[in-house]
């Protein structure tokens, strides 16, 4: 793998993977927190409208590009970063890259299909009305973020939504989207020094003087959480809860290897995790549950979610209770710390090895960290995990205290 930074400013990285398909990820460091001084939702909407025309193609054009080929090309948006991707043979990388830069440098955003793309977004959001799962826990992390940048709801409101305008966007854009800002990730069966002196080529292309100073994101560490405990009558069949709190940041290195562990031993997917084996395998009081560990970089949120039959939350709340009690009382034994350390690489070394989830983790690490580490950086890191942090890590996030709820009925 080659890692790098254009004179430009442009970080990127290239990496040679056997494969006859190619994927090209363009990660922008500008995502719902940063719409400061905007109207809510302006993020997700620029990464909406992006598609709709650029100075050299129109929307028609944009969308058969890469179809023509076979290719596909998408995009999303989270509270810290735009990312547009792309996935080609690898023979149509260099144009599959081009699109992506020019996406993102010189979009028109045209009056008429912005208009018709608010329809798309406010659609979008009242669909969410649909999905209480997903629903709660958004509300459950705009909650206790409240008050702070990434407590802004990705998808704005609709109210919000209406009032974005062509200028207002394109304003953002010009703010945001600077070279200094983007992350570049390329994943082929390619000849990587190549690829790189092609990259190096396309960014000399594209960012030419002209270009603003990259916007200094300024951290704010949450060093009051919210605390709440809210039930909202919604009437569904099922009831979703979500149960939790702070955890570390991105940038808290012991201290997030540690939460990726206690995460994935308390809820992860497989269904010997401790949630999963007593609320579901062996009593059958829910549909699904899990623990989830989201790394922003001023903090980070660990959080339970489940959804069950109402006559079994009390008995699924009391089993989330037991777990996490038991976490923070007795400590693991080296053989389940040996198991539970396999069982992550194991499935980390599967995620890896889809092409498309690789690049887009690329390029999220560059615009983070500036960087991508080695699989043998995070196995260290992952290995050195004792069980004594884990416990204490579950004693730290897990605070009654500091531990908030959120159920819809």
């Amino acid at each position: 793998m080659l890692v790098g930074k254009a004179p430009c400013g442009l970080r990127y990285a290239v990496r040679r993977s056997g494969r006859a398909v190619g994927y090209c990820s363009l990660t922008i460091k500008c995502g719902t927190r940063d719409e400061g001084g905007h109207h809510s939702g302006i993020a997700h909407f620029t990464e909406h409208t992006i598609f709709k025309g650029t100075s050299r193609k129109s929307a028609k054009v944009i969308n058969s590009y890469l179809d023509k080929l076979g290719g596909d090309l998408n995009a999303f948006t989270t509270k810290e970063e735009i990312v547009l991707h792309s996935t080609v043979l690898k023979e149509d990388l260099g144009k599959a890259a081009s699109l992506l830069l020019e996406l993102a440098t010189c979009p028109v955003f045209p009056e008429e299909e912005i208009a018709i793309e608010k329809g798309v977004v406010i659609d979008e959001i009242s669909s969410y009305k649909d999905s209480p799962a997903d629903d709660v826990y958004d509300k459950f992390e705009e909650a206790l973020l409240a008050g702070h940048p990434l407590g802004r709801p990705i998808l704005g409101t609709a109210a919000s939504v209406k009032k974005i305008s062509a200028q207002e966007l394109r304003k953002f854009v010009k703010e945001r989207f600077t070279p200094g800002n983007m992350a570049l990730a390329v994943v082929a069966d390619i000849d990587e020094k190549k690829m790189e002196q092609g990259v190096l080529r396309l960014a000399e292309k594209v960012f030419d003087g002209s270009w603003a100073e990259s916007v200094e994101r300024i951290l704010q560490p949450v060093d009051t959480p919210v605390i709440f405990n809210k039930t909202l009558e919604k009437r569904n069949h099922e009831v979703n809860a979500v149960i939790g709190g702070l955890a570390p940041s991105l940038y808290d290195q012991d201290g997030r290897f540690s939460a990726i562990l206690l995460a994935n031993i308390v809820g992860g997917p497989a269904s010997n995790s401790k949630l999963n084996d007593l609320l579901r395998e062996r009593n059958g009081w829910v549909y699904g549950v899990e623990a989830s560990y989201t790394q922003y970089s001023d903090t980070g949120v660990m959080a339970v979610s489940m959804g069950c039959d109402r006559s079994n939350l009390q008995k699924c709340m009391k089993g989330v209770e037991k777990v996490i009690r038991k976490m923070q009382d007795e400590l693991l034994s080296d053989s389940a710390m040996r198991a539970a350390k396999k069982q992550l690489l194991g499935q980390l070394a599967i995620s890896s090895d889809n092409g498309e989830t690789q690049c887009l983790s690329m390029g999220k690490s560059l615009v983070a960290f500036g960087d991508v580490s080695t699989d043998s950086q995070n196995r260290e890191a992952i290995e050195a995990v004792s069980a004594d942090r884990i416990r204490e890590s579950a004693r730290k996030i897990f605070n009654p205290e500091t531990m908030s709820t959120l159920i819809y009925l």
